[in-house]
């Protein structure tokens, strides 16, 4: 199967008024690198929670691998919030352990070998590190599995250059080659280096999916200069 996401006529209404995804059908390949691109309230967030099955549809279907999301999807879905969800109390080496009880696909090895190439000894508690650096450690958690998708919400906000560099490497070098990666941020600039295609959203509603070549070929501009123009106010 070389279609990895199917969406159908995707929605999620948290009330009358405030319809955070509408009517959104859309089907997407293994082995891409993908952008999920919009201002603020465009649903990017409700979309990202849907694909992991953390908020439930209102309309619509999403299936992952041919399979509705559920028990079975989220085994195979590697999932990189905006926010930390570890704790600082604990060492690098104890958050590994608890990764490879609950994710099959986890790589220790893999993990741990990241971990040492920047100098981070897994016995150092994850509060003794920087910001940045805790960015790191969380990226590479994620990208030590074997998953079909990983979904990376925000994952060079908030850090310097170099651990943009960094963490732009890491997704390019170690993700399953047969998998997609969907990538949602505001600093596409940044970003567009590594992307084969983008997602443009807006109030909920898909609004362009296409490569990157695409855009360059037939607008003769990047990703940015493309996205500022159509969503100019």
């Amino acid at each position: 199967m070389s279609e990895l996401i199917e969406m159908r006529g995707l929605t999620k209404a948290y009330d009358a008024n405030h319809i955070a995804v509408n009517n959104v059908t859309l089907s997407l390949p293994r082995g891409r690198i993908i952008g999920l691109l919009g201002p603020n309230g465009s649903g990017k967030t409700t979309l990202i929670k849907m694909l992991n099955g953390l908020l439930a549809p209102t309309q619509g279907s999403i299936r992952i691998g041919g399979c509705p999301v559920g028990v079975e999807t989220k085994a195979h879905v590697a999932y990189l919030p905006d926010r930390t969800y570890l704790a600082g109390g604990e060492k690098i080496s104890e958050i590994l352990d608890f990764f490879c009880d609950f994710y099959a696909d986890f790589s220790r090895e893999k993990a741990v070998d990241m971990l040492l190439r920047l100098n981070i000894e897994p016995d150092t508690k994850l509060k003794a590190l920087s910001k940045g650096t805790k960015e790191k450690v969380q990226l590479i958690l994620v990208m030590s599995r074997n998953a079909d998708l990983y979904i990376l919400d925000e994952p060079i906000a908030g850090v310097d250059p170099a651990a943009r560099d960094y963490i732009l490497k890491t997704i390019i070098n170690n993700y399953n080659p047969n998998a997609t990666v969907l990538i949602s941020t505001h600093l596409i600039t940044d970003i567009e280096q590594v992307l084969d295609e983008v997602i443009f959203m807006r109030y909920g509603h898909l609004v362009l999916y296409t490569s990157v070549d695409n855009i360059r070929a037939q607008h003769g501009k990047s990703v940015d200069a493309y996205f500022r123009e159509v969503f100019a106010c």
